[in-house]
């Protein structure tokens, strides 16, 4: 099996340093090349021709984004964003994501080597899953790249006109989703075919905490629902999206006849928090026949599990295609284990689950 090909673009001689030792510690990858800034790594892509690309966003000469935004118009290749853990971080992150980029790994600002090392596993299992990344799915959209100020602009211009008043529904069914690595986009395509009278979504995502509020923005401008961060003991309501936040597991809990959201901080479940599996499992004990389970594109195979008990109990499931997803893992994870009723192109899930809620039956 050949060996996958990096390119490490930064210009921190340090970061370069430790990606490289950490890449090349693993015997199924090789650093053919780093580059200091944009147009090096220009001429570099051009002779080396790389399997995966890591690319940081603040750079001299010629930024992360626009450089990203010219190499997937003109030569799509797998990238894994040097990303801030920050609130601006995270807005160019989720901007580097919808233009293609396929994960993302944080730079520290304080104690570089150490917390790149102790996240070595994670960075290659990134770069690995991103070598197998299916990139050619990702649409090429010319975004303009937005600070904070620009972006709460665009919001409020741009973002999907909600009905001026919603009653309150205390919904019987639920929708549960779960998404990873090219989770980001995906889970737009699917929130903005959602009529604001939908039942309720519930969706786990796999992003950092600094990284939810910015996250929730972006699907709340492309859906007539109402996206938010959930509270904990929140009654659930029709016509939301619940996203879990990014340091708590998001659970839902009958009460007195009603469905209310539980914000659980225990351990991370498949090295994930908030897990996929901690909400479908939930799903699976309070509402069995009146919910949907939705598997869309990401690494690994949490949620599998979860959407296994959902369907033992008579819940309906719906997975992204292979062909659609920037990685199959998670959907696939649950294919293999025979519980999926509908394999679907992403372009097709909001319809499937708009059709299959009219055939739920209350428990």
């Amino acid at each position: 099996m050949n060996k996958i090909r990096v390119l490490i673009i930064d210009d921190s001689v340090l970061i370069r340093k430790i990606l490289t030792e950490v890449l090349s510690s693993c015997p199924d990858i090789e650093v053919i090349g780093t580059a200091a800034d944009p147009l090096i790594a220009r001429d570099m892509i051009k002779q080396l021709n790389p399997d995966v690309l890591t690319l940081d966003i603040e750079m001299p000469h010629m930024d992360g984004i626009t450089f990203l935004r010219n190499l997937m118009r003109l030569r799509p290749t797998p990238v894994v964003m040097i990303s801030t853990l920050t609130e601006k971080g995270a807005e160019v992150t989720l901007e580097a994501l919808a233009l293609g980029a396929v994960d993302f790994v944080f730079k520290p600002k304080v104690d570089v080597v150490k917390t790149l090392n102790e996240y070595a596993d994670d960075i290659i299992a990134k770069v690995k899953s991103a070598a197998k990344a299916n990139v050619r799915n990702l649409d090429y959209r010319p975004v303009k790249t937005r600070d904070n100020e620009a972006a709460a602009v665009r919001h409020q211009t741009e973002a999907v006109a909600k009905p001026s008043q919603k009653s309150q529904v205390f919904s019987n069914k639920i929708i549960a989703l779960g998404a990873s690595t090219g989770g980001t986009e995906a889970i737009k395509v699917v929130a903005k075919s959602l009529p604001a009278n939908t039942p309720p979504v519930f969706i786990t995502q796999h992003l950092p905490a600094a990284f939810s509020e910015s996250f929730v923005r972006h699907i709340d401008l492309v859906t007539e629902m109402t996206a938010s961060i959930p509270k904990h003991g929140q009654l659930v309501e029709d016509g939301n999206i619940y996203v879990s936040p990014g340091d708590k597991h998001m659970q839902v809990v009958k009460e007195n006849g009603k469905y209310v959201i539980h914000l659980n901080d225990g351990p991370p479940v498949n090295r994930h928090k908030p897990a996929v599996d901690v909400l479908f499992q939930s799903v699976a004990k309070c509402a069995s026949t009146n919910a949907i389970a939705v598997l869309l594109t990401g690494m690994g195979s949490d949620g599998a599990l979860g959407m296994k008990e959902m369907h033992d109990v008579g819940s309906l499931t719906v997975i992204q295609d292979e062909q659609s997803c920037v990685v199959w893992g998670m959907p696939g994870a649950a294919y293999k284990l025979g519980c999926t009723d509908y394999v679907v192109p992403l372009e097709e899930v909001a319809n499937k689950i708009l059709t299959l809620v009219k055939q739920l039956k209350p428990n």
